[in-house]
């Protein structure tokens, strides 16, 4: 048997540029599975009818043809993806197509399997090294870029490159401030009467405390 399956992140994006692509190859589209759910997870009811589950058997089989448009269809997560590679070709001993990247291909031709599937499993550690490598890579970008950011000396905060601190942005002072925390630090009112006055929430409160006394 020869299956497809096509997934697109959100449920407003469209998957019919996959769908044809697939039916395009020669798959029909009664075997066409779709799933509009995340990249970043495999638990997808259609990819689950595929691939089983501790409650469900799989549809695939041994020898089937399992058909993606691309890698980043199965997952986006290469080192789920290798995982799930070896499951539908090692253990449940099914071929995987990727159409927009001929050397993922498993099917035997000429005899010669091994050195496809070889290639193939290649490739996949090749492209989890890349993926693994690019969100290192982001992560330092980000922490680099956050530690050259400078202080605010008021607000202790991180500033931007437009010169305004980062987060969200800090509570200001009521003109009264002075006065009635003068007359809550003096116990000649409650913090409750004191918030009440001022027109502040707890946490705004306490923190306004805590940066004026700092």
């Amino acid at each position: 048997m020869e299956y497809g399956y096509a997934r697109v992140s959100t449920k407003e994006q469209n998957l019919s540029r996959q769908i044809e692509a697939l039916k395009g190859c020669g798959i029909d589209a009664r075997y066409i599975y779709t799933d509009k759910i995340t990249g970043k997870t495999f638990n997808r009811p259609s990819y689950n009818t595929l691939v089983g589950t501790e409650q469900t058997a799989p549809l695939l089989r041994e020898g089937d043809l399992l058909t993606i448009y691309s890698i980043d269809r199965l997952g986006r997560h290469y080192q789920e993806i290798r995982r799930q590679w070896e499951y539908i070709t090692k253990e449940l001993k099914a071929d995987i197509r990727v159409l927009d990247m001929p050397l993922l291909d498993t099917r035997c031709k000429d005899g010669k399997n091994i050195d496809k599937t070889f290639v193939a499993d290649l490739v996949l550690q090749i492209l989890s090294y890349v993926a693994e490598k690019e969100r290192i890579n982001i992560r330092n970008r980000q922490r680099a870029g956050i530690e050259c950011m400078m202080i605010d000396e008021q607000t202790g905060k991180r500033i931007g490159k437009k010169g305004r601190p980062t987060g969200r942005p800090s509570a200001e002072y009521p003109a009264n401030w002075k006065e009635v925390y003068s007359q809550w630090i003096g116990k000649e009112i409650t913090a409750t009467k004191a918030m009440e006055v001022l027109g502040l929430k707890r946490n705004t409160f306490y923190n306004l405390v805590k940066r004026y006394e700092g």
